[in-house]
């Protein structure tokens, strides 16, 4: 024997309002998408029909029904027991049972959203279609009455709301004003609140978009890009904040679907890149989820996502050939998502290298004049590292670039592939080394013999020292990594986990320089290195040693660790021992 489900209505409303819908306060959305289906509906039909929708709300502190009335296509008795008694059924679909176009509504559980709000709904319709007026009476444990009546009803629908008696609220004047205007000011259809006009026929952003985007972002927003894509009936603004952004911050559009608003935090409608751009559309095609309240992810979606992503940077391309000074402006506010952009995109690439500044060791200028004065754009790719090397490499006429920020490096490995391998190239610190000059021999020679001295501690910490002649003079050490030592270093510690033939096999992929992973690399021409050279006591050699080694240390910013912290300290206070010793 063939059974039918049993719902349990009570059970259904929970399951509405704990997991389909965000908060009660949508009923007011969804009472205004039955109405304006309706009376799309009619007009099919008639054209010249009349299009309104008056709502009555109640009075505060006196209790009472929310009324809201539409001059739609009604329903026939038949129709009230297919469509309001049955979950799930709607009357939007064509007889394949597929959602047909031109309803907002298509999932058949709108009505029931009213029951989020009230204990008990009444509702009056009489069809376009002919027949007497229906009344439908509900209550939210799941029983209902249908009556034919015998008196005159206008064709349409009123529908009525008893509140529970913990919502009555959500039904009075000044709530239901501010929801249906949220959700509702752009429909189509004059719609009414206690008397008041709450919608408009022209869509706001046509006329000034700019102090429309003003009102809904908070802010004046830099500009306004007109965006449309006639696939999908999209039209509307995407404007571009005035100021940065978090590239993590999440997209919060606007969409409305049908000129009923879907929610004004929407994700995906941009691609990731655009995450400067809030949009505020309207589309006959996109097609929400179940609850209304975002977008369904499919390939419509996708499509939508990439064009708006193209007319947002056709319109950088714009800015960039006939507004220099806004496109600077623009780059200074937003570069991290330019950036992003220009990792795959060429023009996007050619703007960033035209107008974005960097910070090289001629001052912050554009990739095109770094790259007009040295040929090459030769870059280091660690922020600390350029801040140790620009000093030196800027006496010695060197041209080096900053590359250490987000997407720097994926935008130099860009220009190679476009350019050719001249356009960028990788600076190691051991090349700025290459280019410094060689001491006097007999200095060299006598911090030799110091620096013999102080072995144990260049030991300590891993480093090894060279002397060099070099600018500026003020500069007493630089430290750099030594990528060779720091390799073997590494290689040891994995064969010592591991068995003989592959420690072996491991050892022959590093040379057999240096075990040092760290260079500090002394400047012969400042004045403390060279009274180092002058000293003949061992412990002040090896104090001053650690002590141009905790400066050098300081200088490339580096994080210090436990034993790096402890020199500063030890050659701190040897130093000022000997000096409260010396001056006693």
């Amino acid at each position: 024997m063939a059974h039918t489900f049993g719902v349990d209505l009570r059970g259904i409303i929970d399951l509405l309002s704990h997991h389909l819908y965000s908060s009660p306060r949508v009923y007011a959305r969804e009472l205004l998408q039955n109405a304006v289906d309706a009376i799309t509906a009619r007009r099919a039909l008639h054209p010249d029909a009349p299009g309104e929708v008056v709502i009555e709300p109640i009075d505060s502190g006196t209790g009472g029904t929310l009324r809201i009335t539409d001059t739609g296509i009604g329903l026939t008795e038949r129709e009230v027991h297919d469509l309001l008694s049955t979950l799930g059924r709607t009357s939007k679909r064509d007889e394949l049972g597929f959602a047909r176009q031109g309803f907002l509504g298509q999932f058949g559980v709108g009505l029931l959203s009213a029951f989020l709000v009230a204990e008990r709904i009444r509702l009056v319709s009489r069809s376009a279609k002919g027949g007497p007026a229906v009344r439908w009476t509900a209550d939210s444990a799941g029983n209902y009455e249908v009556e034919t009546l015998d008196e005159e009803v206008a064709v349409g629908t009123t529908l009525e709301l008893v509140p529970h008696r913990d919502s009555e609220h959500w039904l009075e004047r000044e709530v239901v004003r501010a929801l249906v205007a949220e959700y509702g000011e752009l429909l189509p259809y004059r719609v009414t609140v206690a008397g008041e006009v709450l919608t408009s026929e022209a869509l706001p952003w046509l006329d000034d978009p700019l102090g429309y985007g003003a009102r809904v972002l908070g802010v004046q927003p830099f500009d306004a890009i007109p965006v449309e894509v006639p696939t999908v009936g999209l039209t509307g603004v995407a404007y571009v904040l005035p100021r940065g952004v978090h590239p993590g911050a999440r997209q919060s559009h606007r969409v409305y679907l049908k000129r009923m608003l879907v929610g004004d935090s929407i994700e995906g409608l941009l691609p990731e890149w655009a995450y400067f751009i809030r949009c505020v559309v309207d589309s006959s095609s996109l097609r929400p989820t179940a609850s209304r309240e975002s977008l369904y992810q499919d390939e419509t979606l996708l499509a939508v996502r990439e064009e708006l992503g193209r007319q947002v940077r056709d319109w950088l391309v714009r800015l960039d050939a006939t507004d220099p000074d806004r496109t600077a402006a623009l780059l200074d506010a937003h570069h991290l998502g330019i950036k992003s952009l220009a990792r795959v995109d060429d023009e996007m690439l050619r703007l960033v290298e035209r107008w974005l500044p960097f910070e090289t060791t001629d001052g912050a200028q554009s990739l095109r004049l770094f790259k007009r004065k040295h040929g090459t754009i030769s870059f280091v790719p660690d922020v600390d590292e350029f801040r140790q090397l620009a000093p030196v490499a800027h006496a010695q006429g060197m041209g080096l670039l900053n590359a250490g920020y987000a997407y720097d490096v994926e935008i130099m490995d860009r220009l190679v592939a476009l350019d050719g391998p001249a356009a960028a190239r990788r600076v190691a610190p051991g090349e700025v080394l290459a280019a410094l000059g060689d001491p006097e021999p007999e200095v060299e020679r006598a911090l030799r013999d110091r620096l013999a001295l102080a072995k144990d501690v260049l030991e300590r910490h891993d480093c090894e020292a060279v002397p060099r002649d070099f600018d500026p003079g003020s500069l007493p050490a630089l430290l750099v990594t030594n990528v060779e030592g720091e390799r073997k270093r590494d290689v040891e510690q994995a064969g010592e986990q591991a068995d003989p033939l592959w420690a072996e096999l491991l050892g022959s992929l590093v040379s057999a320089e240096s075990d040092a992973s760290q260079r500090l690399v002394l400047n012969c021409r400042n004045p403390l290195v060279r009274r180092l050279a002058g000293l003949h006591d061992s412990a002040l050699v090896e104090l001053t040693v650690e002590s141009l080694y905790v400066h050098a240390l300081l200088q490339a910013r580096r994080p210090m660790r436990p034993k790096d912290t402890a020199a500063l300290n030890r050659s701190f206070l040897e130093l000022l021992d000997r000096a409260v010793g010396g001056h006693a």
